[in-house]
This record gives C-alpha cells, sequence and structure tokens, in this order.
C-alpha cells in the first residue's frame, strides 16, 4: 500500500481537485445539495492535509461572506461528514477533508503531534480486525475511525 502523500511533497492541487471533482458528482448523482458554503467549507479543509476547528473554518467562510455564526460552519461541517466528504478527528476536536471519498473505508489517521498534520490511509486490515472482534462479543459496528499520534517525517527529522 503506498505511503499517504500528506507527509511527502506532492502537487495538492490533485488531491484537492479529485476531490471537488467527485464531491459535485456525488452530490448530482445522489440529489445532494452542495450549496455554495458547503461547497467553500470543503474547499477550506482542502487547502492543506492539516484538520481544522469549527471555529477556524467559520472565521474563513465569514470572510468570505457567507455568515460568522456557528451554525453556519457547523451545519456545513457535518454535512461533509455525514456525506463522507470530510472526518472528524476527535483528538484534535477538529475536521480534515476525507482523501478517499469515493471508497466505503475505515481510515486511519496519522496525526502529528508537533504540527498538527493529519494523513488519512486506508486500513481495512485495522477495520477487518475490529469488526471480527466485535461480531465475537455480538457488538455491532456503527464507525470505525482509528486516531494515531506521533510525529512525522519532517518532524522527526527536527527531532535527530
Amino acid at each position: 500500500m503506498p505511503a499517504p502523500v500528506a507527509f511527502h511533497t506532492h502537487d495538492h492541487s490533485h488531491c484537492a481537485g479529485d476531490v471537488l471533482g467527485f464531491a459535485d458528482t456525488r452530490a448530482r448523482e445522489a440529489g445532494l445539495r452542495l450549496t455554495p458554503v458547503r461547497r467553500r467549507a470543503l474547499e477550506i479543509l482542502l487547502e492543506n492535509h492539516r484538520a481544522m476547528g469549527a471555529y477556524d473554518v467559520l472565521e474563513r467562510l465569514a470572510a468570505d461572506g457567507f455568515g460568522d455564526q456557528p451554525p453556519v460552519a457547523y451545519r456545513a461541517l457535518d454535512f461533509l461528514v455525514e456525506n463522507g466528504l470530510a472526518h472528524r478527528i476527535r483528538r484534535l476536536n477538529a475536521y480534515a477533508a476525507c482523501m478517499h471519498p469515493e471508497t466505503d473505508h475505515a481510515p486511519l489517521f496519522m496525526i502529528c503531534r508537533s504540527c498538527d498534520a493529519v494523513a488519512e490511509a486506508p486500513a481495512p486490515e485495522v477495520r477487518d480486525a475490529v469488526r471480527s472482534v466485535a461480531d465475537a462479543a455480538g457488538f455491532a459496528v456503527e464507525r470505525v475511525n482509528v486516531e494515531v499520534l506521533g510525529l512525522c517525517p519532517n518532524c522527526q527529522e527536527g527531532t535527530v
């Protein structure tokens, strides 16, 4: 499995463009309303591979004329999460754009404790292991979201 690109130099416009294109297609095909504020919230999350707090997103939305009341950001972010276009990173109480919205996946998030960079990686083995243990216990899994805290390659270089 290839390494997540978030921790490596790459043309990020491809990441953002692919996700935005998929979001537009999914909205059109599923009859979802990807309103201007929802689309802008996704664009903001896609600007880099970092998680953002709702108030950070709200500040940017307000600067773009979408209003400055917290429900503006929370409603847009909830829509994105509910429709698989973003994830809530509980460790950071923040949101990150989903980098694999075209797949049904249980993401593994690698969170750099130094710079807050977030890399999303599909982790089917982890999801399958969790479901196996849960099945044995008679537990119905509704969501698997693994958050791993550590140091990204760039921050490791700074500590060596």
